[in-house]
């Protein structure tokens, strides 16, 4: 086989030893003579996943019995609207910090169900920066900002100081990618597909007292799906679940465990994400990362070329050495690689071999 480095945006790369291990319980789970994929989501063995999975994500992030995991579907996009309907009572406000792409989708989103403010943005800097300057309204129902914005490869190091106030964040792009204190968080959503495993779930990490008595603009007529408070009374289980990405995404937490935690995935990550930067840097303008370097990711490495010619030779001429997954979103183009969890750091380097070269090259 072909060594292959998959630099994809999600839904990405997954850890090959999670991989080879659901290869292998494909066709038999635990003994049951049967696949996991054909399994009852009522089943004792589902359910053991179902608990063992929350167990250990509420573990990493440093989580008490105050906090609750749901499995949902839908993808993050479906949360952009499940907060509001929840959480935004009728004359309750709820502040928006945007730093790119996904926050104004969250925003807009919100925006059409109830009183949505724009508490800070970088839009008029290109998404290039974080915000200096945050207005909140002292009432806000909560506060949302992304965590990691994909698109523009600009990333939260620090979480602004907001207060008492409730902070809800869309995680989908770096959660577990390194330590973090989840008490910080009313509530925590994230699409699987880029760190905690494949497309088809996502996760509501959500503090049980914020929710609970919490009345949307819709009231007792909220969709039954479309509640919370649904999804916590039944434990994700309230209708059939997607099971074999509960399953993967199981496995993926037990591969966070034996690496030593988010503070050996911190430090993966930390590697990967120096060397392509360095390789940027060291470039004198080739290359030219798209976010200032306090606000850069370590997820999604973005930068352009002197041409979009060279962008896309780039990254047909990386694809013939394997490195698979690179142009940039189709709404700003460029170059972008994403870095996640289990990406492994060989791969970063290889590209950042690659980069030395092209410019070489074509400098």
């Amino acid at each position: 086989m072909n060594q292959s480095y998959n630099f994809n945006a999600g839904p990405a790369v997954l850890p090959r030893a999670v991989l080879e291990q659901a290869q292998r319980e494909l066709l038999d789970y635990v003994g049951r003579g049967m696949s996991i994929l054909e399994m009852s989501h009522r089943s004792q063995e589902y359910e053991a996943i179902n608990a063992e999975a929350e167990t250990r994500l509420k573990q990493l992030l440093g989580l008490g019995s105050d906090y609750r995991v749901l499995f949902l579907q839908g993808g993050a996009s479906l949360q952009f609207a499940m907060l509001p309907l929840n959480l935004l009572a009728p004359g309750a406000t709820a502040d928006y910090i945007i730093t790119g792409a996904w926050g104004e989708k969250a925003y807009e989103e919100a925006a059409k169900l109830g009183t949505a403010r724009v508490a800070a943005s970088s839009q008029a800097g290109s998404y290039r920066i974080l915000p200096q300057e945050i207005a909140l309204d002292p009432q806000a129902a909560y506060v949302h900002l992304t965590t990691n914005e994909t698109i523009h490869g600009v990333q939260w190091r620090e979480l602004p100081a907001l207060g008492d106030r409730p902070l809800v964040a869309d995680m989908s792009s770096d959660i577990l990618s390194g330590p973090l204190d989840g008490t910080r968080f009313a509530l925590i959503y994230a699409g699987a597909q880029k760190n905690l495993g494949p497309a088809g779930v996502t996760v509501v990490v959500v503090r049980e007292a914020f929710v609970r008595d919490a009345a949307g603009p819709l009231g007792a007529a909220l969709p039954t799906m479309l509640s919370y408070a649904t999804h916590l009374k039944n434990r994700s289980l309230y209708n059939t679940p997607p099971v074999f990405a509960v399953y993967l995404l199981n496995l993926v937490l037990a591969w966070i465990e034996e690496l030593g935690g988010l503070e050996a995935v911190a430090a993966r990550n930390q590697a990967k994400a120096y060397a392509l930067y360095g390789a940027i840097d060291r470039s004198g303008g080739f290359y030219r990362g798209h976010a200032e370097p306090a606000a850069r990711s370590q997820m999604n490495v973005t930068f352009r070329l002197p041409s979009a010619e060279l962008e896309q030779q780039f990254i047909a001429d990386a694809a013939v050495e394997g490195m698979l997954g690179l142009a940039g979103h189709r709404s700003v183009g460029g170059v972008r690689a994403s870095l996640y969890n289990a990406l492994e750091p060989v791969a970063a380097t290889a590209l950042a071999d690659f980069m030395g070269e092209f410019l070489r090259r074509n400098g």
